[in-house]
């Protein structure tokens, strides 16, 4: 099984967490492919069972607005029954974007791994790295 690590990071703290969480599962003994969002294609994504989304909050809690965004939105339509991770940090606010984003991938029919995904606040610590590697264990299983 291969499981696919899309994110869209602009300070690396996205990124620690995607590589993150594709260590977790490599542990769970699965192939792992980080993308950023930019090389990622929806319909390839759209094809596995299970896979992970990480974007940081920004400007007025919500995706990154220029390739997150789109690319969340032409998924969006195709995640019924999916078994997905989401992730990403934050600088201020409180995590209503991940609250926001994990509502709509579940109104959509998605199978989160986490209700309300995994929010490292800036850059993430040993404990939210540990989160992201156990929940891309999870998802792999």
């Amino acid at each position: 099984m291969s499981v696919s690590v899309v994110y869209w990071s602009g300070t690396g703290n996205t990124q620690a967490m995607a590589e993150a969480v594709a260590e977790g599962i490599k542990e769970a003994g699965a192939e792992a492919s980080v993308l950023e969002v930019g090389n990622a294609d929806v319909s390839s994504l759209a094809s596995e069972a299970a896979f992970a989304l990480g974007c940081p909050s920004m400007g007025a809690e919500q995706l990154e607005e220029t390739e997150m965004e789109p690319f969340v939105e032409a998924l969006e339509p195709l995640v019924s029954g999916k078994k997905i991770l989401l992730f990403g940090s934050y600088g201020w606010g409180d995590g209503e974007w991940m609250r926001d984003w994990a509502e709509r991938m579940k109104n959509a029919g998605a199978v989160l791994v986490r209700d309300e995904g995994v929010i490292a606040n800036e850059a993430p610590d040993d404990e939210a790295l540990e989160e992201c590697r156990a929940a891309g264990k999870a998802l792999a299983s």
